[in-house]
């Protein structure tokens, strides 16, 4: 029979590992979520790839660099996702208004829509950091 500090080290260990793959259960099927097709035939993902795919001769060195420094708050592990969602809704904001570069309105425009609400106050520190006026972008955090 387990006693003991071993059977509390075993349940500990239970637990710990029953935490784990719940967590990287629930990130994996986001992600199967986001390779899920929609009713146009195309996922997520596969319109984020379109968009950044079709844009990437509109973009110069500065706004790279700043998109780098926008998603640089956010963790190593994430941060390729984090990339490619706000350049693909940059992207998508691009080819919709026909615009023939990317610019530092279309980047901030896209970094707000891309960044979840819950992430706004963050958002909003990085564009203090940056020195970045938020003023006429107000009514995209609605």
């Amino acid at each position: 029979m387990l006693e003991g500090w071993f059977l509390w080290f075993i349940l500990f260990w239970v637990v710990v590992l029953i935490s784990l793959f719940a967590i990287g259960g629930f990130f994996m099927f986001r992600k199967f979520l986001k390779r899920m097709p929609k009713e146009d035939g195309k996922s997520d993902l596969d319109w984020e790839e379109h968009f950044v795919d079709r844009t990437r001769h509109l973009w110069g060195e500065k706004e790279r660099m700043l998109l780098e420094d926008l998603v640089s708050p956010v963790p190593e592990l994430f941060r390729d996702v984090a990339r490619q969602k706000i350049a693909g809704k940059i992207g998508e904001l691009a080819i919709k208004e026909k615009a023939g570069s990317i610019t530092l309105d279309l980047i901030i425009r896209g970094y707000i829509l891309a960044t979840p609400k819950r992430d706004h106050k963050f958002l909003r520190k990085k564009m203090k950091d940056l020195q970045i006026d938020l003023q006429p972008y107000e009514d995209l955090f609605a």
